[in-house]
């Protein structure tokens, strides 16, 4: 998830307003849908900073870890300021704007080995050509890999498509995490069930549930206001799980071994 507070300014070169979005709200949604951890992840809205994640992770305490958002050039101090924290992770974006411009695959290689110096995963978010065309570097990266947002794969593809062949291979290699995030950004069935989504999630599912997370992606900033209720996607979740099991490693277990949660 993100925290959006307006205490701290926004990247000048974000255009858009950014939602308020404080840990006291988010707070009340934990309670409402019944999670304890949190990994707050810093938006594309802060640029290179991340104060604003650094001041949420030490509000939520040991409960929560840290994925920040730093350019090539960050340098080993910047990074070892960020895991003092408890970052433990560095988002790689292809897909929305950023402060320094296009990110490059060179970049994404750049920063991985930064990461693999603290024993960190990257979290790359690409669109799925991006994924195909990036294969054999993906694979090649020293760190884990963390793949956001379901890889934006097309629901309309079913259990196949070439993106999803990509991602089975990068699970099979045992270094690759899927998270279970943002379905609403390609679902046009939409709310509340989002169907159209079932077939890649319990692909997902079968394929290696040993090494997927849940994400809810609060306050989901990609989509209209009030228009996601984070209670259905929870039933999403439960409804993509063939077992009780598989719900326990995907909210429990998985995180607590990528994450490092106690």
């Amino acid at each position: 998830m993100h925290i959006f507070d307006p205490r701290f300014a926004p990247s000048p070169h974000w255009k858009r307003q950014p939602p308020q979005a404080d840990v006291g709200t988010y707070r009340r949604l934990q309670q409402r849908i019944g999670t304890e951890r949190t990994v707050v992840v810093t938006p594309s809205t802060y640029g290179v900073d991340n104060a604003c994640t650094l001041d949420a992770l030490h509000q939520l305490g040991d409960s929560a870890r840290g994925v920040a958002v730093v350019d090539a050039d960050a340098s080993p101090a910047e990074l070892e300021r960020l895991a003092a924290s408890r970052v433990c992770g560095l988002r790689v974006n292809f897909v929305s704007p950023q402060s320094w411009g296009e990110t490059t695959p060179q970049m994404l290689q750049t920063l991985a080995h930064k990461a693999a110096g603290l024993g960190w995963h990257v979290q790359v978010f690409a669109h799925p050509q991006q994924l195909v065309a990036m294969e054999p570097l993906l694979a090649s990266l020293p760190t884990p890999l963390v793949i956001d947002h379901l890889g934006r794969v097309d629901p309309a593809e079913g259990a196949g498509g070439p993106a999803l062949d990509v991602l089975r291979r990068l699970l099979d290699r045992g270094n690759t995490w899927i998270k279970l995030s943002g379905i609403y950004m390609r679902s046009r069935e939409g709310a509340p069930g989002y169907g159209d989504t079932f077939p890649l999630g319990e692909a997902f599912m079968r394929h290696a549930p040993e090494r997927l997370v849940w994400g809810s992606d609060w306050p989901h900033t990609t989509e209209a206001p009030g228009s996601v209720d984070d209670a259905d996607l929870v039933d999403v979740l439960l409804a993509w799980c063939p077992s009780d099991d598989t719900l326990q490693r995907v909210l429990v277990e998985n995180p607590r071994r990528l994450y490092g949660f106690e």
